[in-house]
């Protein structure tokens, strides 16, 4: 199965580290369409970290940087899973930024930003089916659980071990009281 896996996390992970080095390159492109949503995200960004730049410009070129760079992780296998959630975080606010097609009243317009958002609703659910994915072993909850289950075990037979040697303990206490003269 590592091929498939290895073929898939490539074939996803290219639209991004294109698309982000184009945004890099070329972030102007851009910034009209996502200038109103940056805008409504202003004071969030503001409240997490004010030197957090918000021209949409920069913001653009930071975005693309990101999914170049968790791109080129997730194709070559190094911490896909985290990388999944980085590439599906970036997805979000480009779709919703970039293909408005509520906004449009063009129905060819409309229809162009409707296609361009489901293809991207079905990249994220692609992210997520990878940062999901545990590569055939068992995930952190499995491990956790099995873990507690396997010392819950181990204290109970400590205990039943410890009351059998007290059992056997208080036996010979008696037997060698029974012995002495008295």
């Amino acid at each position: 199965m590592k091929p498939v896996r290895s073929l898939a996390r490539a074939m996803l992970s290219g639209i991004f580290v294109v698309g982000g080095y184009r945004n890099i390159t070329n972030p102007e492109r851009l910034a009209t369409t996502a200038k109103p949503v940056i805008d409504r995200m202003e004071p969030l960004i503001e409240q997490v970290n004010p030197r957090i730049p918000t021209d949409a410009v920069t913001l653009i070129r930071a975005t693309g940087a990101v999914q170049v760079g968790a791109g080129l992780l997730f194709a070559t296998g190094k911490l896909t899973r985290p990388m999944a959630l980085v590439l599906a975080g970036t997805l979000v606010p480009s779709t919703l930024a970039g293909h408005r097609f509520w906004d449009h009243d063009d129905p060819v317009a409309r229809t162009n930003n409707r296609l361009h958002f489901l293809k991207n609703v079905g990249l994220l659910g692609g992210l997520l089916l990878a940062a999901a994915d545990t590569q055939g072993k068992p995930g952190l909850r499995w491990r956790t659980g099995h873990r507690i289950d396997h010392s819950r075990r181990s204290v109970q037979r400590a205990v039943r071990s410890a009351r059998r040697e007290a059992r056997v303990a208080a036996a010979r206490a008696t037997s060698t009281a029974r012995r002495l003269p008295g």
